[in-house]
């Protein structure tokens, strides 16, 4: 006889633990932060209980069973369906009586009463509610609500064993209800008990610091120079570890294929073609994505986010966008694909394709590296090397960082005015506490979970265009290389926006990964056939300046790093998010035309400055 396949439905609050629960039930790896929004759609694991499998439903996070929003709605349709046979309320050990609003409504439900679905109230965060003085009286709740109540560390095997337990003993079960009357702020006061009735006050006035309309920005901008110094100067050592073992491994891949017998030119196209620049993009790319997606979780997971989107939110709505796209624009600091993903927080489908079109407004780690060398090399020459000369490198690339923070905030505006006419929508944001980071687990998720996750996609796209490139610039048709002759058709318009052809060449060659848009422009001038690495600021310096470089061209290069066509791999989560080429397009025209015509006021500008 087939044994019957169960099905656990988990409710409660936005961040709450919820999927924290989830994974430690099933072993999945259901992203967590902590801010509310993470969980925008149902997602489903399984697990065992004494030989009886269940299914176990992660639902958004809800404030209530009234549908206001997309997560709302898919929450409240499937615990209203009578499809569970067991309900976990999850609730806030913090903050019982916004839970036990939410745990009143589904004992209401009709399907709930009619067929009896065992409920079972479980209190997480139980470690941070003793933390800050709070105690809860877990019979008295239990004897008034008369459902099973579990006190819970999501983190703690020992707690999730107990529910476990908990669940297989209501299995089956038909509960009568008839404790509908009681009232969730008289209850949470006469079960909760404060020691230290001073916590919330000090987060207060944290929150008017964190969140003040001068103090709050500013506090932001220090937070955004000190992490890009921690990003760029942290990743001087390991990246040149890396780059070394790379390029020693290529030397040795290139004798192996030679010792095969492959003919030089087959090994050159493989080796110095495809190999070098997968080892480039991964060496360049790996360690500052190392170093800045941890930093970025370590906000995320102490509360810090919600803040920032607080603080933008009224920005946001002046330009008829949602206060949730500054969480999507930060996380397209660290990758914009990673951005595009993120964009499913975002209720409105109208807002959430304004954040997906600009979301590559805001430069991605692998612009980090171009924009780091103009800023030493034109702006801050005889700094390079030093911390102070870091520490000037980050504020200048934050001055950039807050230009595509304009830029993204006026393109808002424009769409919401044109293509994307309506009218902004409300979205209720929850501040949730401070909470000490998990610094181990934090390392971990950013690794596996972004790091690992965007690099693997960059790097499948950067062999293919190492071996593209490798043929443009090896393979001659009258004397001339393809690849120059592409940066001759090119030459008109770059010498209009202030570059060069072979400026524009780089950039469009480097339409996979960001981080070879140097190295293309040096293979290129110094017409090697394959990319060339420089590492002496004044020789590189020379190069650039022998080819017509000056602050003028400096400046336009800087702009179009900002604002142009996002590459391969966004391009993709584009596609996949929109489901439509049309809006794919739109994303790539978008910044294009900003930085094209940024670029040529720029050089006719300071053209006329100069004269």
């Amino acid at each position: 006889m087939e044994q019957r396949l169960y099905k656990v439905a988990l409710a409660g609050n936005p961040n709450v633990g919820k999927s924290t629960i989830f994974n430690n039930l099933t072993g999945l790896k259901q992203h967590t932060g902590n801010w509310a929004g993470v969980t925008v759609a149902s997602a489903c694991g399984y697990f065992r209980i004494d030989g009886q499998e269940y299914m176990l439903v992660d639902l958004p996070g809800t404030y209530s069973l009234s549908a206001r929003s997309e997560d709302e709605e898919v929450a409240g349709d499937f615990l209203c369906s009578g499809r569970a046979d067991v309900i976990i309320a999850v609730c806030d050990a913090t903050c019982m009586e916004r839970g036990l609003y939410l745990l009143k409504q589904i004992l209401a439900l009709e399907q709930v009463r009619e067929n009896g679905t065992p409920l079972i109230l479980c209190v997480n965060l139980w470690d941070e509610a003793r933390r800050k003085g709070i105690f809860i009286d877990f019979k008295l709740l239990q004897d008034v609500l008369q459902i099973p109540v579990v006190s819970c560390c999501a983190r703690d095997p020992q707690c999730m064993k107990e529910l476990k337990q908990t669940v297989r003993d209501v299995t089956g079960v038909r509960n009568i209800y008839e404790c509908l009357d009681f009232s969730p702020r008289q209850l949470a006061r006469e079960t909760t008990r404060y020691t230290k009735a001073d916590y919330r006050k000090r987060e207060e006035i944290i929150d008017r610091i964190v969140t003040g309309p001068v103090t709050g920005s500013l506090i932001m901008i220090l937070l955004l120079v000190g992490i890009f110094w921690l990003t760029m100067y942290g990743a001087n050592l390991p990246g040149n570890i890396l780059w070394n073992v790379l390029f020693t491994l290529e030397e040795k891949l290139a004798l192996f294929l030679l010792w095969l017998g492959l003919p030089d030119r087959l090994v050159s196209f493989l080796v110095y073609g495809g190999y070098r620049v997968l080892a480039w993009v991964v060496s360049v790319m790996l360690p500052p994505m190392a170093i800045f997606f941890p930093l970025f979780t370590l906000l995320e997971d102490l509360g810090y986010l919600p803040r920032v989107a607080f603080n933008m939110d009224r920005a946001f709505l002046r330009c008829k966008a949602c206060g949730k796209q500054c969480l999507t624009m930060v996380m397209g600091l660290g990758c914009n694909a990673a951005g595009v993903t993120g964009c499913q927080i975002i209720d409105s489908p109208r807002e959430r394709l304004v954040a997906i079109l600009t979301n590559s407004l805001i430069p991605c780690n692998g612009r980090f590296p171009t924009l780091f060398s103009l800023i030493t090399l034109f702006l801050l020459a005889g700094t390079g090397g030093t911390a102070a000369g870091s520490l000037l490198a980050a504020f200048f690339l934050t001055l950039a960082i807050l230009a595509g923070v304009g830029a993204t905030l006026g393109c808002s505006w424009l769409l919401s005015h044109t293509l994307l006419k309506g009218v902004p929508s409300s979205f209720t944001l929850e501040l949730p506490p401070y909470r000490r980071p998990q610094i181990g687990k934090v390392i971990v998720r950013s690794v596996f979970s972004r790091t690992l996750f965007v690099l693997s996609r960059a790097a499948a796209v950067a062999a293919p265009a190492g071996l593209l490139i490798w043929i443009l610039a090896n393979v001659s048709l009258n004397g001339q290389s393809l690849l120059l002759y592409l940066t001759g058709f090119l030459e008109p318009l770059g010498r209009l926006m202030g570059l060069d052809g072979v400026i524009l060449t780089a950039f469009i060659l480097g339409f996979p990964a960001n981080e070879i848009v140097i190295p293309i422009i040096l293979m290129t001038y110094l017409q090697t056939g394959q990319l060339v690495e420089m590492t002496d600021s004044a020789a590189l310096f020379t190069l650039l300046s022998g080819h017509g470089w000056t602050w003028r061209t400096a400046l336009c290069m800087m702009i179009f790093c900002l604002f142009h066509w996002p590459c391969s791999t966004t391009c993709l989560t584009i596609k996949k998010e929109t489901g439509s080429l049309k809006w794919t397009a739109a994303a790539m025209a978008l910044p294009t035309v900003l930085g094209i015509t940024l670029c040529i006021l720029a050089n006719l500008l300071t053209a006329a400055l100069v004269c």
